[in-house]
Parts: C-alpha cells; sequence; structure tokens
C-alpha cells in the first residue's frame, strides 16, 4: 500500500503537532517536578535550572509575587521553596492550544508545601504540618533553538487549606485573604 505525497504531507503535520505536544507537556512535568526535587534532593535552583524551561525575556506572576525575566528567578525561586521542608506539585488537565512556534499552555495543579520544623515549633505544633494550594497555571510557551521554553505564567490560587508560611509577601497575604473570602 502506498501513500500519497498529499496523505502523507497531512500524516506529517499531525506527527508535528503531536510531537509539539508531547516536548510541551514534557517541558510542563519537568518544571512541576524540578520545584520537588532541586530542593530536596540538597540542591540549588541556578541559572542552568531557570534557562532550563524559561525564555530570557520570561514574565512569571504568582500569589507570591512577579518576576520578569531570567535573571534573578532562579534566586527567588529559592527564597519561595526554602520557607518549606519539602513540597508536591501534581499538574493535571494540560490545555495545549499550538499555533506555529507559540502555544497557549493552561493546566491545574495540586501543590503541597510541608512547613519547616522551626515553623512548625514557632507555632507550637506538631511537625510535618502543611499548607496545600490548588491552582491553575496559563501562560504561553515558545519554540526556541534549545526546546520549547516557557515565556510566560501565570499561577492562580483557586482555594488553599492550612496555614501559610510565617513570613509571607504582601501579595501572598492579599491572596490568602482573598481566598478566606476578605475575613
Amino acid at each position: 500500500m502506498t501513500i500519497g505525497t498529499e496523505a502523507f504531507a497531512a500524516l506529517e503535520r499531525r506527527v508535528g503537532v503531536l510531537t509539539d505536544r508531547a516536548e510541551i507537556t514534557g517541558l510542563i512535568d519537568g518544571y512541576l517536578i524540578s520545584l520537588d526535587t532541586v530542593p530536596r534532593g540538597g540542591g540549588r535552583f541556578d541559572e542552568a535550572w531557570a534557562q532550563r524551561y524559561f525564555t530570557s525575556d520570561v514574565r512569571i506572576s504568582t500569589p507570591v509575587g512577579q518576576h520578569e525575566g531570567i535573571a534573578g528567578l532562579a534566586e527567588a525561586e529559592q527564597v519561595t521553596l526554602g520557607k518549606f521542608e519539602r513540597t508536591q506539585h501534581v499538574g493535571a488537565n494540560y490545555l495545549i492550544d499550538l499555533d506555529g512556534d507559540r502555544a497557549a499552555v493552561r493546566w491545574n495543579a495540586l501543590m503541597t508545601h510541608v512547613h519547616l520544623a522551626t515553623t512548625q515549633q514557632a507555632r507550637g505544633e506538631d511537625p510535618g504540618g502543611h499548607f496545600d494550594v490548588g491552582g491553575t497555571f496559563t501562560g504561553e510557551a515558545v519554540r526556541t533553538p534549545d526546546g520549547w521554553r516557557l515565556r510566560r505564567l501565570d499561577v492562580q490560587a483557586v482555594w488553599t487549606t492550612g496555614s501559610g508560611p510565617l513570613t509571607p509577601t504582601p501579595k501572598a497575604e492579599a491572596t490568602l485573604r482573598d481566598l478566606a473570602g476578605g475575613a
């Protein structure tokens, strides 16, 4: 059986779309897993980590704060996740809308943050307490010479349980207040 030129071209396009979707899903999964494994393994977020997941002109907005550009991104992530003993970020329901070398992305996430023993001690609570967040990630991925990278990322908390870190940022305090109904 021989496939005609037109049918072969259509098949090639479909394979290309599937490949792009798989690469973007891998980028997202790698990023989420890195948030848990880099500090847990005793490592630190560094420039190589940031370049693996983001473009140099990345814009990120989270319940903790905002960041523009790749410079300083690793340090900011280290400070944010350094407030916890360990974390687990689980992503699901990926929506990827491809448009050539760009893609709009969206996914849901469950994020568990186990407090430091010192945080629990300061609160007069037993070790192991955690702060859980359910949220959404939306943004844009772009194809670069090094593969797909995130250029824009907007993280929205939808719900939380437990107490946040001892020293939240002003933006994190406002987010928690909003989710609690302004109380």
